[in-house]
């Protein structure tokens, strides 16, 4: 059909927004179809007239209301009984766009990308209040961690919020505790970075936040059976900085390592904001990075001889490994 996608978003309000290059003019009656891999269920879009003589074409397509469900959904146009894959030549990647995206409360996330072998496809997940990771390091014997309050629907302005990282314990491993060989983010010096990687491309800038002074910070307080964790594991809680929806929260290690039983165990963190109903995760889940377990690497910090390393699980939501 001769048909190429060279501009794909999915807008604030859910709506596939494309702009095609055609060599043919798309006829009357010319179909969008979305096919959801592994079920092969379908949806069809009748599509307008794109006219005589035109080169390229303007495609908006609601989403919500064609009851999609989370999965990878494939794309073709149907015209003349005849359907095609549509190809992409938009990486369909943007950070801007995807901070602008998740500052809003949904229950599901769509994103339009392009997949390796070139064509225009989407990606649904389900959507829930979480924090995610843009930076982790290790500074002057504390664990720091930045990021994006998603989904919560809070206003992207200047105010101040209560906030407590608390971190859970717990004894039980997270999947396969080896490690991939391509690294995420820079390692040098103590100080990795939770980078940015596109769709087709993994060459974009990372966010610097390699000063993040935020005020001062408590000492760990260890509790148990704290509320809003809906486990009677014990807990450490820190005071966490919210401004907006950007967060910044650090911990001593040393306090970590002296509520860990037998110096030995995985704990998960959680950001308790004011205003915000329930913990949220702390995850990395914005970015097209999957499966962070096996590829992100992170350095470790040596307390008293015991390592200690941030990880992801299976989930791809942070962890602090102690003795791993």
């Amino acid at each position: 059909m001769g048909v190429v996608v060279i501009d794909a978003e999915v807008t604030l309000a859910d709506v596939l927004s494309l702009r095609l290059s055609i060599a043919e003019p798309l006829a009357d009656g010319t179909r969008l179809v979305l096919r959801q891999r592994g079920t092969g269920e379908e949806r069809r879009v009748t599509l307008g007239a794109s006219g005589g003589r035109t080169r390229d074409a303007s495609v908006a397509v609601s989403l919500a209301p064609l009851g999609l469900g989370p999965g990878r959904w494939d794309t073709y146009l149907e015209q003349d009984g005849v359907r095609a894959r549509i190809e992409s030549a938009d990486p369909g990647f943007s950070l801007d766009r995807l901070d602008a995206y998740a500052l809003g409360r949904r229950t599901l996330a769509y994103r339009a990308y392009r997949t390796r072998n070139g064509f225009l496809a989407l990606k649904i997940d389900p959507a829930e209040p979480v924090a995610d990771v843009r930076a982790v390091w290790f500074r002057e014997g504390r664990f720091e961690v930045t990021g994006l309050l998603a989904y919560t629907g809070l206003d992207d302005d200047d105010q101040h919020r209560r906030a407590t990282l608390a971190l859970r314990h717990s004894d039980s491993g997270h999947g396969d505790p080896g490690r991939g060989d391509s690294r995420h983010g820079d390692s040098r010096h103590g100080d990795s970075r939770h980078g940015d990687s596109g769709h087709g491309d993994p060459g974009r800038g990372e966010q610097d936040h390699s000063d993040p002074r935020h005020g001062d910070l408590r000492h760990g307080d260890l509790r148990h059976g704290e509320q809003g964790l809906d486990d009677p594991a014990a807990t450490v809680r820190f005071a966490a900085t919210v401004q907006g929806v950007r967060f910044h929260a650090a911990l001593s290690l040393c306090d970590v390592l002296a509520a860990t039983p037998d110096s030995q165990g995985s704990w998960e963190p959680y950001l308790e904001v004011d205003g915000v109903d329930g913990a949220l995760p702390l995850g990395a889940r914005l970015d097209d990075v999957e499966g962070k377990r096996r590829r992100v690497h992170y350095p470790h910090a040596l307390v008293d001889g015991v390592p200690i390393r941030p990880s992801f699980t299976p989930g791809d939501e942070l962890l602090l490994e102690v003795g791993a």
